[in-house]
Formats: C-alpha cells, structure tokens, sequence
C-alpha cells in the first residue's frame, strides 16, 4: 500500500496520509516533544496492546503530558485506522502523542494545549520467516544515561540513534551499529535491544542506558520458561565478542541473529540454537495470544 493510498489517524479522525496534518507550531515536528509506541499486528489483534498503552501512559506521565483519550479510546482509534485501510496481520503501527500545536514557537510547555495530538501510522511491514542475520559495528556516538535523558521515556526525539546509524551508511558490509552508555558499556543497538548467549546462559545489558523494550521482557521471560538461566547484567564488547550467539529484539523485528560485530565473526559466525529456540517460542506466544 503507497503513501497515497494509506488512510492515518491524526487528532481524532482516520484521513489521507498525503495530505497535511500537523501544524508547523506542533511540539512534536518543533521540538521532538512526544512520546510513542511501536505495536505489530497478528490476526487482526495488536500483540500486548495494553503492556504497549501502560508504557505509552507512565512516559506521557513522566514528561506531564495528558494522553487525549484513556486507554479503551486510543485501543478503538487503533481499531477503527485498521480497518480503514483493510489491515488484519503484517501491519506495524506506530502510535504518537505530541504535546499539540503551541500558540507560538518555543520549547514551553505552558504553551501548549492541555492535552496531547494522538496520531496513529499503521503500515504494511511483514515479518520475514527467516530473519537476515545482522552485522553490527560499534558507534562513536553513546547511549545518554537517567541523569542525562532516562531511557525508560519512550520520547520522540531519535536523533542519538540516528547519528548513529549515519556512521555506517556508506559502509556496505554493517548493518546496523552497537551502541554503548557513556562509562563504555554495551546499551542496545540502534533500533532494538541486544541478548548474547555464554555457554548457555542468556544476558541482556541491564536497562540503565537503554529501552525497557516488552520484547526484551518477553524474551527473559521466555527463556526462564525455557529453562534457561538468564542475566540482567553490565556487558562489555569483551562480553559479546566472545559470546557463542548475539541476537537483537524489538517490535518491528521479533528476534534476529548477530553473525559480526566489528568485522569479528561472534561463535560460529551462523545464526545459534538458543535464538531459533526463542524465536520458536515468541512466534508461538503471538500465535497463542492472537489467535481465534
């Protein structure tokens, strides 16, 4: 489905998505002063739609910005941009809460609105089966910390990430980068949270620099189903390039395997075990809770 054809939700109706929404003076497109959620579609039903609103609620609360709609009001907005553009499964959402239009340019709060701007992009992203194994490079740029900007805000403002990923545009054999906090050790990767394995112990990087991702949470959980001793702890490059697996998690990507990180081969350079057991397993819980 093209851009012209996609039908989006922006402040309380389902329009066009070629067609101008936001004002100029919104605080979002100023000042990246929004919180949002990414949210993936199985079987026409959002997968952990109310994990994904509680996390949406306890950010918007963190920055004192008032959500336009309670939870049962933003779940049937989401509802009624799905069906208008036809979508039941493969679709990714992304859902945003900007502060509104302010009365004038500034980075004040006071003049905005006393509640948020909802707006919610839902598009045609399928899955893919097998997952193509990522080859990550370490980033100059750092993860800021909770005295800096508290990574447990689901803001809008991407720009740290995105300086990241320019460091590896024009590199040809990198995929994404690997991102480490400002005392050197490892955050997450740009756009997902990262999981290595060590003689089969699971070890996610604890969240202090980093997104308390639900697919991360889930992931722990699973593996403790699994049997699988598992470990929030602080990971250094030593740690993952010496790790048999490395594997990243997120919304939009479930999970995908790490063959190299900075040009070293981690394990045995193929896709591990452990990460196609817990991919087994999250794809059997979306289908648990999605399906009928």
């Amino acid at each position: 489905m093209s851009v012209a054809q996609l039908k989006v939700y922006v402040g309380g109706e389902v329009v066009p998505a070629d067609q101008p929404q936001i004002s100029v003076f919104d605080a979002g497109f100023q000042s990246g002063d929004a919180v949002w959620e990414g949210m993936r579609v199985y079987n026409g039903r959002v997968f952990r739609l109310e994990q994904h609103l509680a996390r949406l609620r306890a950010s918007a609360h963190a920055v004192r910005l008032v959500l336009p709609l309670d939870e049962a009001g933003i779940a049937a907005a989401i509802e009624e941009t799905l069906a208008a553009n036809g979508m039941t499964g493969d679709a990714h959402i992304r859902l945003m809460v900007t502060r509104g239009s302010r009365s004038t340019s500034g980075m004040d709060p006071r003049n905005a609105p006393p509640s948020g701007t909802l707006v919610i992009v839902p598009e045609h992203k399928p899955v893919a089966p097998a997952p193509a194994p990522q080859r990550l490079r370490t980033a100059s740029i750092r993860r800021p910390t909770p005295q800096v900007l508290d990574p447990s805000i689901h803001h809008s403002n991407q720009l740290n990430s995105i300086l990241a990923r320019l460091e590896i545009l024009d590199e040809e054999e990198v995929d994404a980068t690997l991102m480490l906090d400002t005392d050197g050790f490892v955050a997450e990767a740009d756009t997902a949270n990262v999981f290595c394995v060590t003689d089969g112990v699971l070890r996610t990087p604890v969240a202090t620099a980093c997104l308390h991702g639900i697919t991360r949470e889930i992931v722990l959980g699973l593996g403790r189903e699994l049997g699988v001793e598992t470990h929030e702890d602080k990971l250094t490059l030593f740690d993952l390039y010496t790790a048999d697996e490395v594997f990243v998690t997120g919304t939009v990507c479930e999970l995908v395997p790490v063959t190299t990180i900075d040009a070293r081969p981690i394990g045995t350079g193929e896709p591990g075990p452990q990460w196609r057991r817990l991919l087994d397993a999250y794809r059997a819980l979306v289908q648990q809770e999605t399906a009928g």
